[in-house]
């Protein structure tokens, strides 16, 4: 028979492990605790798991001071200098999805674009699932529309993503204040989660590990973070590990629907295949073919498979000139560069704070996004031209009869 404190000893191992599962923490045997890069961030104590790494608030820096540190290190990251006022929130968006905690101290989730969701989501999504281990899972899609690399708006996106994935519908959540991965961090530490796991392609893994953590402690407060990579990709595989949101855009310029489709789900049929590929055409407002090389070149709508043109629109300064507004698409930080690296942006946010983006990450901030139409409100006031125009750019008509004239006019007669 078992002693009644060796059974104590027991069942306190077994929650320290059950713990260290969620976080994808790896044991030495000794009740040590890794995370992925090896680093010791927790030891067992009475049973449970206590956290060595927590971060302490640092004294805030100023902008060139943080210049000064990004350049002597050269890794990617970005943060504000100070945290900024709370913004009152909007009473007539209210997020969709399953928004609250169910009771665990650690949540999982991934901040992406998605645009359009593809099967290498699909494995993003199975990872984030596996760090969860049951445990609180959320999905946050970015919120920013635009022509070139955004096609999708928001509402749109989100309803495609729960019918491709339709075992996450609860945890995929549709809520516009979450425009970047401070706003899902602060949110998370807000509503009194001490653990975090942020899943990511394996290409970001360091550039959101060093963004995190650099930053725990100021915008947000916990105990541990964990980046987790959901695996490695490669963009010449025809497979899952190659397949991106920018092979599919590509794809629909092309007109190439095969190729397209062999990108999504099985989960969804024909129907809804055709009908994405045609969001996705219409969202990137493509009409004549003859002037889709001029307008969709590859460098603009998948700057990761054509770099050199990119490169060479950078040097001589055609794209992503100091005083520009720029968006990390990994991050959704937005602001305008105020210095230009060989390869790379320092961007000062409206709130002056700096971040950090390697050219291929940024694109043209869309301003004034006010809803999922990606065009301010004052042109789309019912009753004026500005609508009328909209409304005939997004359906590609070209002329509209005056049928209310017409009627005057023979009435008269």
């Amino acid at each position: 028979m078992k002693r009644f404190s060796l059974f104590l000893t027991e069942a306190g191992t077994s929650q320290a492990s059950l713990q260290a599962k969620k976080l994808n923490l790896k044991s030495d045997g000794h009740g040590s605790w890794f995370d992925s890069r090896g680093t010791l961030v927790a030891v067992t104590d009475k049973g449970r798991l206590k956290f060595t790494n927590k971060k302490q608030s640092k004294a805030q820096e100023g902008p060139v001071k943080q210049m000064a540190t990004r350049r002597a290190d050269d890794k990617l990251a970005g943060a504000p200098l100070q945290k900024p006022a709370p913004k009152a929130k909007a009473k007539t968006a209210e997020p969709e999805g399953d928004t609250k905690s169910g009771g665990g101290d650690t949540l999982t989730t991934a901040f992406g674009r998605f645009n359009p969701p593809t099967i290498g989501h699909e494995k993003l999504l199975q990872a984030a699932k596996k760090a969860a281990a049951g445990g609180d899972l959320k999905i946050y899609p970015s919120r920013t529309q635009d022509n070139k690399k955004n096609p999708l708006d928001p509402d749109m996106k989100v309803s495609y993503m729960r019918k491709m994935f339709p075992d996450f519908d609860e945890q995929i959540i549709n809520d516009p204040d979450m425009r970047s991965i401070f706003d899902v961090l602060t949110a998370a530490s807000e509503e009194g989660y001490k653990n975090i796991n942020i899943i990511v392609g394996a290409d970001r893994q360091a550039e959101f590990d060093n963004l995190a953590q650099k930053y725990n402690g100021e915008l947000y407060d916990f105990e541990l973070i964990n980046v987790i990579s959901a695996g490695v990709r490669d963009a010449d595989s025809d497979g899952v590990e190659g397949m991106s949101a920018s092979k599919l855009r590509k794809a629909v310029v092309d007109d190439d629907f095969k190729s397209f489709k062999r990108g999504l789900p099985k989960g969804i049929d024909d129907g809804d295949r055709q009908a994405l590929f045609n969001a996705v055409r219409q969202g990137m407002k493509i009409k004549a073919a003859s002037k889709l090389k001029e307008e969709f070149a590859t460098w603009q709508i998948a700057p990761r498979y054509d770099q050199q043109t990119l490169r060479e629109k950078y040097v001589t300064k055609k794209v992503f000139r100091i005083g520009d507004l720029v968006e990390n698409l990994n991050t959704g930080l937005v602001g305008r560069i105020m210095r230009r690296g060989t390869n790379y942006l320092i961007c000062v946010t409206e709130q002056n704070n700096m971040f950090k983006s390697w050219i291929r990450d940024v694109m043209e901030a869309v301003v004034n996004y006010s809803g999922p139409s990606g065009v301010p409100a004052s042109q789309r006031e019912v009753g004026t031209d500005n609508l009328r125009q909209y409304t005939m750019d997004l359906t590609g008509t070209k002329k509209i009869r005056n049928f209310i004239n017409k009627y005057r006019k023979n009435k008269k007669q």
